[in-house]
């Protein structure tokens, strides 16, 4: 007991207030207490749960055996497993195992109900091959893994922040769960074990990003999430484990940049050598006697075959000299060997002749007005026109052909001559005269 007062002569007694709680710090109890209740809903096992599990494995199933994308995206929507992840973050934070083993006992349930579903409805259909859907989910790399975490941020705020609930069906679509699963039960159910595996490792990266993702988002929101997580043991499990993932999907990201740049440079060179065709040679430069369809490079033969397909009035051009000539200035301006193989396809232009159309107020819409017809061309730059060329009896350097002009007048293969024998009645050859045989 304290000694009494000198000043008011007697004694006074203190009372000591307990120590404030740590988590009071950063965050009431009661809004503590009331997250975990919210949290453990999301982990729950009930009806449906189930449901929509079932319901987005037979839609994202069928989508990908159709090669759908939209009904893909349907799936992903209707798929509640988002939820029991965010309570599996909520309860690696602050180390609470029973709602971590609910959590995930949820989701693993919902996964093998789907895998089995997906791998019955592979035998079932019996496609021969997928397609792109299928094969877009084998090959996961550190841009997946990127897109989980902050979809897994996302999720989790749109739980601490009711306002903020419309952006989870975008993150569901965003990082999708359902599909990489039924993408692995397709290829299980058609013994492709190494594309099955990637899938699998794509559900994985989805699922280990999605957990850090919600961790860190409530680690940068509440400083008290944020001490809870420094000492939270699962929490480094947790980042040790998503740190391991960087090591096939690094290979995966460096395997898809050396790609991209080899399809890039394979582009390029395709673009300078059509350039080059159309614009620097005579051989498919000229528009009207070559048109270059298209222009192909197969990368899988060596030297690299290059295809040009071209449409020609003169089936014998280019000739197989001048595509001699052309690869060689390929090879010189290259630095690589290439074969130039050219596919002609001839082309005979048809069509009956008309008369100008006279003007009417359609024809000065439609027709350029500069366009004068035929009969109306004037010379240009002193040039007569076709009509006014001289006959070829009256032109001076055939003077001296005249004698011999009017001998052939004479001959039996003369025109003058083939006209008389065609006015005259057809006889047969056996009784036609000897001096009118016709060559």
């Amino acid at each position: 007991r304290p000694s009494p007062s000198p000043i008011w002569g007697k004694a006074h007694s203190f009372k000591l207030k307990p120590p404030k709680p740590k988590f009071m710090a950063g965050i009431e109890p009661s809004k503590l207490d009331r997250m975990k209740r919210s949290f453990g809903n999301d982990a729950a096992l009930d009806e449906v749960f189930i449901v929509l599990s079932i319901g987005a494995g037979l839609i994202a199933t069928l989508g990908l055996l159709a090669n759908s994308p939209a009904v893909v995206i349907g799936a992903m929507v209707v798929a509640p497993w988002i939820m029991p992840l965010r309570a599996a973050a909520f309860a690696v934070l602050f180390g609470d195992i029973p709602l971590l083993t609910r959590s995930l006992r949820t989701l693993m349930v919902g996964v093998l109900a789907t895998t089995v579903l997906s791998i019955l409805l592979g035998r079932l259909a019996g496609l021969p091959q997928f397609g792109s859907e299928v094969a877009a989910r084998t090959l996961p790399n550190l841009l997946d893994l990127g897109i989980a975490l902050v979809a897994g941020g996302l999720a989790t705020y749109a739980k601490l922040r009711s306002d903020a609930v419309s952006s989870l069906a975008g993150t569901a679509i965003a990082v999708a769960l359902v599909p990489p699963v039924c993408v692995m039960g397709l290829l299980l159910s058609h013994a492709y074990w190494e594309d099955a595996l990637g899938a699998g490792l794509l559900f994985a990266t989805n699922l280990l990003g999605i957990l850090t993702g919600g961790l860190v988002l409530m680690a940068c929101r509440d400083s008290y999430f944020r001490q809870e997580l420094k000492r939270s043991h699962l929490g480094a499990a947790n980042f040790a484990l998503t740190g391991l993932l960087l090591i096939p999907l690094g290979s995966s990201f460096i395997n898809l940049l050396s790609q991209a740049r080899q399809d890039n440079t394979r582009d390029s060179v395709e673009k300078t050598i059509e350039q080059f065709l159309t614009q620097q040679t005579l051989t498919f430069g000229d528009k009207k006697k070559v048109d270059v369809e298209r222009v192909d490079i197969d990368w899988a033969q060596n030297p690299p075959v290059v295809r040009v397909i071209v449409r020609v009035a003169d089936p014998e051009l280019p000739t197989f000299k001048q595509v001699s000539a052309v690869q060689e200035e390929i090879n010189k301006s290259q630095g690589l060997r290439f074969r130039l193989v050219v596919q002609r396809t001839a082309v005979d232009v048809v069509g009956p002749k008309e008369k100008p159309n006279t003007p009417t107020p359609i024809s000065k819409k439609l027709i350029d007005s500069n366009i004068q017809p035929f009969n109306e061309t004037k010379p240009v730059g002193g040039t007569r026109t076709f009509k006014e060329v001289p006959k070829i009896e009256s032109m001076p350097f055939l003077d001296n052909m005249q004698p011999l002009m009017n001998e052939n007048k004479n001959s039996p293969n003369s025109t003058s001559e083939l006209e008389e024998t065609k006015a005259e009645e057809e006889l047969p050859l056996d009784s036609q005269p000897t001096g009118k045989i016709l060559d």
